[in-house]
């Protein structure tokens, strides 16, 4: 079927003399706008046509889709032919001018507003500004492209929030589940020895009872026979006075005076809370030195309440900014401003370890030395036979003896770092410094040895005691 070609003359309202806005089409044959359809035949009070006045029976009349469709390209022809024509002077948008980055005529370009500016052809403008414009895309999809992965990054990090915190929880449970446990046993024996205590001194009491009820029957018995010798006539009571007499002398004596038959209240009871946190003492360790998951890299795992670190396989972990992805390590969960510190490592027999205190802002992402210079004051074991300072350049250690402890002592204010073995307490190695920044202690255990598990570093627990002032 063929198209229908409209003119401009038919593409215009004969009710209002405009461009068409959604034309109906009537039984007779005309087209009007549907507002103005309406408007008329509310004015005029019945369903005529406002051209011919026949009557249209349809109280909604179809709309003219070939019209529509040709009206609505008229309009975008239209505002496309007003766009690239001058407002001012009705010519032709032949030029573009940088310096008010607009398109412009040539008389525009001949006028006092642009007649010093920076002018060339709209096609090389285009160009041109199509170029920056996509130099711009580029940079705005790259943005795009981070913004997305950050995103996803940030979804990671959310849900191992969410793992972190379950696996504290059950840490928490279990760790007062011990604490529970000891509590129960301790009231449990607590419970024994006062029952014991209980039992013994009830058989205690048990016997003495029997033992003066004995002796208050055999003398209720004396008093009766007195009683009734007495009652007899004197001739019969003297004939057996001597038997009576014998049985007037009464050989039980005066109850005893029991002492320390009580419970023991003060023992049971007395200050109890505080005996059991003295016996707690022995089962609860403290150590100087807390390990931050967060700082770690993804192959260390920890056991022991954050004080024990080793290599293991590795874990799906976010890389927080604190994460340490550069070197096989983990930073104290504690930094250091100033004062003294002290924190003794066993190392036992690893092959691979290094020990020490790191600066705040050291390079976590990026490889680094092990030095001063780079933020580091670090000892360490190679290869299971030779100890180094990691200084610049490293300096060999010459040991009598391969240590299994080793103390780190941190003196904030005169920049040093001690290393002493703990068994003889001989320094290993001293670094002289001066610190500007937080200092945190630094962990890094031995990689996996030919498939064997590796060697812990574990921080020694300090000796509890409880002293009363």
């Amino acid at each position: 079927m063929a198209a229908i070609v409209f003119s401009e003359e038919d593409l215009h309202c004969p009710q209002c003399s405009d461009i068409y806005c959604l034309p109906v089409l009537l039984n007779c044959g005309h087209n009007i706008c549907r507002v103005c359809l309406h408007k008329f035949w509310e004015w005029k009070g019945s369903r005529v046509c406002p051209v011919c006045h026949v009557v249209s029976v349809p109280a909604r009349p179809p709309i003219n889709l070939a019209l529509k469709i040709a009206v609505d390209e008229y309009q975008v022809h239209k505002t496309s032919r007003e766009q690239e024509v001058c407002r001012l002077h009705s010519e032709r948008l032949r030029l573009f001018c940088h310096n008010d980055e607009e398109p412009i005529c040539l008389v525009c370009q001949t006028s006092k507003q642009h007649r010093v500016h920076e002018c060339c052809p709209v096609e090389e403008a285009a160009q041109q500004k199509k170029a920056e414009i996509s130099a711009t895309l580029e940079s705005l999809k790259k943005k795009l492209k981070i913004l997305n992965n950050t995103k996803e990054h940030w979804e990671e990090t959310k849900n191992y929030i969410q793992s972190q915190a379950y696996q504290s929880e059950v840490a928490i449970k279990e760790e007062f589940e011990k604490l529970h446990l000891f509590l129960k046993e301790e009231e449990n024996t607590r419970l024994k020895v006062l029952k014991q205590e209980e039992e013994i001194k009830t058989q205690v009491m048990r016997q003495k009872l029997e033992n003066i009820k004995d002796q208050i029957k055999t003398l209720s018995f004396t008093i009766s026979e007195i009683e009734t010798a007495l009652k007899v006539r004197d001739l019969p009571f003297l004939q057996g006075y001597k038997q009576t007499k014998k049985r007037a002398k009464c050989n039980i004596g005066e109850p005893e005076c029991i002492r320390d038959i009580l419970i023991n209240t003060a023992k049971h009871v007395g200050i109890l809370r505080f005996g059991i946190w003295n016996k707690m003492a022995n089962i609860v360790e403290c150590a100087p030195i807390t390990l931050d998951p967060n700082t770690a890299q993804a192959n260390l795992k920890f056991s022991e309440e954050l004080t024990c670190v080793q290599y293991s396989s590795k874990q799906p972990l976010p890389d927080n900014p604190e994460r340490c992805t550069s070197r096989v390590c983990v930073l104290g969960a504690t930094g250091f401003t100033s004062g003294k510190h002290s924190w003794t490592v066993e190392v036992g027999q690893g092959k691979d370890w290094y020990i020490g205190v790191a600066q705040e802002s050291i390079k976590r992402k990026s490889t680094v030395f092990l030095n001063p210079a780079e933020g580091f004051w670090v000892i360490g074991l190679c290869n299971g036979d030779s100890f180094w300072a990691q200084t610049s350049p490293r300096s060999k250690l010459t040991l009598k003896q391969k240590p299994e402890k080793i103390t780190v002592q941190l003196d904030y204010d005169k920049g040093k770092v001690v290393f002493l073995n703990t068994a003889d307490s001989t320094i290993i190695h001293t670094f002289k410094d001066k610190f500007t920044e937080r200092i945190f202690p630094y962990f890094s255990p031995g990689l996996l040895d030919e498939g064997k598990n590796s060697i812990p570093l574990r921080i020694c627990p300090l000796k509890i005691k409880v002293d009363v002032e």
